[in-house]
């Protein structure tokens, strides 16, 4: 440590090396999280595959009823787009989430910056009086 540092040169060093390090990561956490969500999406898929094997072995020997089919397939469409509905709403969602979140933090940092300037102002005036 040199005889010229400060306390705030320590911590603001030490915080940097921290968000460094993190802001170095992200690009391995978005792709470990994209993996295991494709990975998951596949399986989703897979199992439906695996439906459709059964369906043509066992369910075509008992011959079913066309119109149930047809209901199911209506039912489900429904469902779907329900479904489609929802993620385009939790996308809209995150958006707006994210920019609340971030026009919090620079509304704090400005609080922090005008704080710190009130503070070296009324610590320089105080640092005035001794020096008289």
């Amino acid at each position: 440590m040199s005889s010229d540092s400060s306390v705030c040169d320590i911590f603001k060093g030490n915080a940097s090396k921290i968000i460094n390090k993190l802001e170095m990561q992200i690009p391995t956490y978005y792709q470990i999280y994209s993996d295991m969500y494709k990975e998951y999406l596949h399986v989703m898929d897979d199992v439906f595959g695996t439906c459709m094997m059964y369906e043509k072995e066992f369910l075509e020997k008992i011959n079913i009823n066309q119109n149930w089919i047809k209901n199911v397939e209506s039912y489900t469409n429904f469902v779907t787009e329900m479904w489609l509905n929802q993620i385009d709403y939790y996308e809209n969602y995150l958006k707006w989430y994210s920019q609340m979140r971030i026009s919090g933090m620079k509304t704090y940092d400005k609080f922090i910056h005008l704080m710190t300037d009130s503070y070296s102002k009324n610590l320089s005036n105080y640092t005035r009086n001794f020096e008289k």
